[in-house]
C-alpha cells in the first residue's frame, strides 16, 4: 500500500489541534507548519509528530500550505486544517485509495458546522474540497486565503464527510470575519478591483439572498439566518476595507 503524509499548518490553535491530530495518527507522516503559535500548539504537535516546523512569517494561507507540502515525503498527501477531523470511515476509504487509486487525486466531501450545528444547506453543502492527491501532482493556489489545490492529472470523488468544526461560537465567528476580510479586500487590490460605499453594500446584500433565499439558508435555522448575515459583512467589510486602501 502507499504511504501517505498529512500536512496541517497551525497559528495558535490549541482548542482544535489535538483532536485533528488524533484522528490521523495512523498516517505514515505527520508535518505541521506553525506561525510561532504561543498557547501550546506547537508543545501538542510534537507529542504527535517531529516534524513540526516553525515560520515565524504569515504569507497567506495558500503559499503556508505550499511550505508544508514542500516538507512532505510520502507518495500521497492529505491537507487538514487544525479545525477539521478525520472520521473512521473516511480513514476506511482513503485507505482504499492507497491500496487502488483510481485518479491522480480526490474531492472529499466537507460536513461543517457553524457554532455549534452542522449546516445542511446555506451553499455549506455538498462542499467538495480536493485534499488529497499524490505528492508532485498538485500545488495550493497562492491566494492569501480560500486557497485551492492546483491539480495535474485526474480527479474524482470521496463519499465519507471531512468533518469542519469551523465557527466554535460567535467570537471566533467575529475574529475569523476581521482577519478573512482584510486578507480578501488585499486580494481584490491586486486583481485591480474597486472598492466604494455603494459596492460594498450591493456586494453585501447579495451575499445574504445568496445565503439565506438561493441557497435554502432559511432551512439551517438561526444558525443559517446568522450565517447569512456573517457572509453579508464579510463582503461589506472586504469592499469598504478595499475603498479605504484606495484613498490612502
Amino acid at each position: 500500500m502507499a504511504k501517505i503524509s498529512v500536512i496541517i499548518i497551525t497559528k495558535n490553535e490549541s482548542a482544535n489541534i489535538r483532536a485533528c491530530l488524533e484522528s490521523v495518527a495512523w498516517a505514515d507522516e505527520i508535518v505541521v507548519v506553525d506561525s510561532a503559535s504561543t498557547d501550546g500548539t506547537l508543545e501538542i504537535a510534537r507529542e504527535f509528530t517531529p516534524k513540526v516546523h516553525v515560520h515565524a512569517d504569515w504569507p497567506g494561507f495558500g503559499p503556508q500550505k505550499n511550505r508544508a507540502l514542500d516538507y512532505a515525503t510520502k507518495d500521497w498527501v492529505l491537507s487538514l486544517d487544525a479545525d477539521e477531523r478525520v472520521t473512521p470511515e473516511l480513514r476506511a476509504e482513503i485507505e482504499a485509495v492507497l491500496q487502488n487509486a483510481g485518479a491522480d487525486g480526490y474531492e472529499i466531501p466537507r460536513l461543517s458546522s457553524f457554532c455549534g450545528r452542522f449546516m445542511r444547506h446555506s451553499g455549506w453543502q455538498p462542499d467538495y474540497v480536493l485534499r488529497l492527491f499524490i505528492r508532485g501532482k498538485g500545488r495550493f493556489s497562492d491566494a492569501l486565503v480560500h486557497e485551492s489545490v492546483q491539480m495535474q492529472g485526474s480527479a474524482a470523488r470521496l463519499r465519507q464527510p471531512l468533518l469542519h468544526y469551523s465557527y466554535r461560537d460567535f467570537e471566533d465567528v467575529l475574529s475569523k470575519l476581521n482577519s478573512y476580510s482584510s486578507a480578501a479586500s488585499v486580494m481584490l487590490q491586486r486583481r485591480g478591483r474597486q472598492g466604494g460605499l455603494a459596492r460594498a453594500i450591493l456586494h453585501g446584500w447579495w451575499a445574504f439572498i445568496r445565503t439565506y433565499l438561493l441557497r435554502a439558508g432559511f432551512l439551517d435555522g438561526r444558525e443559517g439566518f446568522m450565517l447569512a448575515v456573517m457572509n453579508a459583512e464579510n463582503s461589506y467589510y472586504r469592499y469598504i476595507k478595499l475603498w479605504f486602501k484606495q484613498k490612502t
